[in-house]
């Protein structure tokens, strides 16, 4: 595999190759961490309506979708993101089970739709930038209370008001923190 390719690890797409950049603070999901992540949760990914944050690349919530996830809307504010989501989903052939929104992950208008009942939050890591979106995001009713959130930094994510710590695993200099959000 190309250094500047992750392939999507389970589901209908297994092996399908996604594109990455060589760029500076844009880093895919170690695919151990994300393999254990994907098992871990199993039983929420089905028909869920996913949120993904600092999506990067777009690989965590296209990994939901091959296993069976309803809809992802990624969240970026990078352009060279933008461009590789983009690609990403094109590659998947996703278009119409997803859609991409240029903005800053810390600062949403009023949700559009119904809120997201499975998040991934995978900001630049050492910032403290996840406490802040999901805070944004939830009040903004783009996350549903009782969703599962997915955090992930190098020294784990402390629950912000209004959610709840249930797990924190760690993988090499990535720690997950899984939390719930209240209603």
């Amino acid at each position: 595999m190309a250094k500047n390719e992750v392939r999507i690890i389970g589901g209908k797409w297994r092996g399908r190759k996604l594109k990455f950049p060589d760029a500076k603070g844009l880093r895919p999901s170690q695919g151990r961490a994300r393999e254990t992540l994907f098992n871990w949760l199993a039983s929420w990914v089905l028909d869920a309506r996913v949120l993904d944050l600092f999506a990067g690349t777009g690989a965590l919530g296209l990994e939901a979708l091959s296993r069976g996830a309803a809809h992802v809307t990624f969240i970026d504010k990078g352009r060279v993101a933008r461009r590789l989501i983009l690609q990403n989903i094109e590659r998947a052939r996703a278009e119409g089970q997803t859609r991409f929104l240029l903005r800053d992950a810390t600062r949403f208008g009023p949700a559009d739709a119904p809120g997201a009942n499975l998040v991934f939050c995978d900001p630049p890591y050492g910032r403290d930038l996840a406490g802040m979106a999901l805070v944004a995001a939830h009040q903004a009713g783009w996350i549903a209370g009782g969703a599962v959130v997915v955090a992930e930094d190098q020294g784990g994510t402390e629950p912000p008001t209004g959610f709840s710590l249930e797990d924190s695993r760690r993988y090499g200099d990535t720690t997950l923190s899984f939390l719930v959000a209240g209603d």
